[in-house]
C-alpha cells in the first residue's frame, strides 16, 4: 500500500501567565471585539429587515477606519484581530445558510455576553522561514501579544510544522495561547492488521480482539463534587465576590472532566492507531443518543470527540478508518451470521452455533466483517439494513 504524504492542522495549547496590567490589557482586547462582533451581528440583522439588503464582510471590513475614528480606543487593537472578528461573524453566517439550504435547524448568529466571548485570533504568525508580528516566542520564556507586551508563556513541547494562526482564549479564569499549525503527516509503517470497535456504556470501546476497554467515567467519579460547588454557588448573590469565585472554581472543576476525558481519548486513539492499518467502527448518532434516557452516560463518554481524535491520528500517520451503519449489529452471530435477539440487559452472546463471546466482543467482529468487505450471511445482511 503507498503511503502518501499529506499535510494537516495541528493546534498547541500553551498556558500563559498574564500580570495583573497584562490581564487588564487582555480582558480590554476581549470586551471591544465582543462589542464589535455584536454591532457587526446588529449591523446585518437591520439591514435584512429594513431594506431586505445584505451586508457582506468586506464592507464591514472597510469601514473599520470609521470605526476607529469615532472610537479612539480601537486604536489600540491589532488590525487584523479586528478583520478576524468580522470574519468569524462571517463564518457564523455561512454555517447559517449552509443549515438552512440542508434542511437542518439552521441556528440563527447570536450576540455574545461577555461570558461568551473569550478569544480572539491574529490569522498571521508566520511568513517564509522567519516569525513575523504576534505569537513569537523570545526565547525568554516569553510571547509577544501587541497591545498587551511580552507575556510569559509555559511552552511545555515544541511547535511542529508552520503556524498559521495564533489566538489568545481564556478559559475557566486561565489564559491560554493556541498555535494552529501546519503539519506534516508522519505516516507509520504499513500495517495489514484490521480491527473492529464497539463502543457501548458497560465498556468503553470493546475490540473484534477481544480487548476492552472501561470507560473513564470522568463526569460520573466528579458528580458529587461538582453539585456541591453547583449547590454553594445557588446560593450565593449574583455580581458578588463569592459569586464570581465559586463560578470561576465550578468552571475548572468542569474543565478538569474534560481535560480527563480528551485525555483518555488521546491515549487509547493512539494505541489504536499504532497497532492496526484498519479501523472499523460504527457511524454512531451520539447527538441523538445525548438525547434519550442515556444522555449523561453518552455525553460523560464522549464518543462524537473520541471518534474525531481518531479519525485525525490515523490521518496523519497513513491508516484508514471505516464507518459502517450500526443498526442489529448487536443482534448477528460473528460465527454464523444468524440473528440472535438480545435484550439491552443481556451482556452475553450465546448461540445455537456454539459461539459464546461477550456482547460487545461479537459485535465488534460483525463491525469488521461490515468494514472489510460486507461479505455476510443472508441473516447479516438484513440486520445490517434493518
Amino acid at each position: 500500500m503507498r503511503i502518501e504524504h499529506t499535510i494537516h492542522k495541528k493546534a498547541f495549547v500553551y498556558r500563559l501567565y498574564p500580570t495583573k496590567a497584562q490581564e487588564a490589557a487582555l480582558v480590554h482586547i476581549l470586551d471591544l471585539t465582543g462589542e464589535l462582533y455584536n454591532a457587526a451581528l446588529q449591523e446585518r440583522r437591520e439591514a435584512w429587515r429594513k431594506a431586505g439588503k445584505s451586508v457582506t464582510v468586506h464592507e464591514q471590513m472597510r469601514r473599520l477606519g470609521e470605526v476607529k475614528a469615532a472610537r479612539p480606543e480601537y486604536q489600540g487593537v491589532y488590525a487584523q484581530v479586528l478583520q478576524e472578528t468580522l470574519k468569524r461573524l462571517d463564518r457564523a453566517f455561512q454555517g447559517f445558510f449552509a443549515r438552512v439550504k440542508r434542511g437542518e435547524k439552521a441556528g440563527y448568529p447570536r450576540f455574545r455576553g461577555r461570558g461568551w466571548w473569550d478569544s480572539f485570533t491574529f490569522p498571521q504568525v508566520w511568513r517564509g522561514e522567519n516569525w513575523v508580528g504576534p505569537g513569537k516566542p523570545l526565547g525568554n520564556g516569553k510571547v509577544k501579544v501587541p497591545g498587551v507586551g511580552h507575556v510569559r508563556m509555559k511552552q511545555h513541547r515544541p511547535l511542529e510544522g508552520m503556524p498559521k494562526t495564533f489566538t489568545v482564549k481564556r478559559s475557566a479564569g486561565c489564559w491560554y495561547a493556541v498555535y494552529v499549525c501546519e503539519v506534516p503527516s508522519q505516516p507509520l509503517p504499513p500495517s495489514e492488521n484490521a480491527v473492529g470497535i464497539d463502543l457501548g456504556l458497560s465498556h468503553f470501546a470493546a475490540t473484534s480482539e477481544g480487548e476492552t476497554f472501561a470507560p473513564p467515567q470522568a463526569y460520573r467519579k466528579a458528580e458529587a463534587r461538582l453539585k456541591r460547588t453547583q449547590r454553594a454557588l445557588s446560593r450565593k448573590r449574583k455580581g458578588s465576590h463569592r459569586h464570581r469565585k465559586l463560578k470561576r472554581q465550578l468552571a475548572r472543576q468542569h474543565r478538569k472532566v474534560a481535560h480527563q476525558r480528551k485525555d483518555f481519548h488521546h491515549k487509547l486513539a493512539r494505541h489504536l492507531v499504532n497497532r492496526y492499518g484498519t479501523i472499523v467502527h460504527e457511524d454512531l448518532n451520539a447527538s441523538g443518543l445525548a438525547r434519550t434516557r442515556l444522555a449523561k452516560g453518552v455525553l460523560d463518554a464522549g464518543w462524537g470527540q473520541f471518534l474525531r481524535i481518531l479519525s485525525a491520528k490515523a490521518a496523519s500517520a497513513g491508516r484508514r478508518v471505516v464507518a459502517v451503519k450500526p443498526h442489529g449489529t448487536s443482534q448477528i452471530c460473528p460465527e454464523c451470521g444468524s440473528l440472535k435477539k438480545k435484550e439491552l440487559s443481556e451482556r452475553i452472546h450465546a448461540c445455537a452455533c456454539g459461539c459464546v463471546l461477550d456482547r460487545d466482543v461479537a459485535a465488534a467482529k460483525v463491525i469488521l466483517a461490515l468494514g472489510l468487505d460486507g461479505a455476510l450471511g443472508d441473516g447479516r445482511r438484513a440486520a445490517a439494513s434493518a
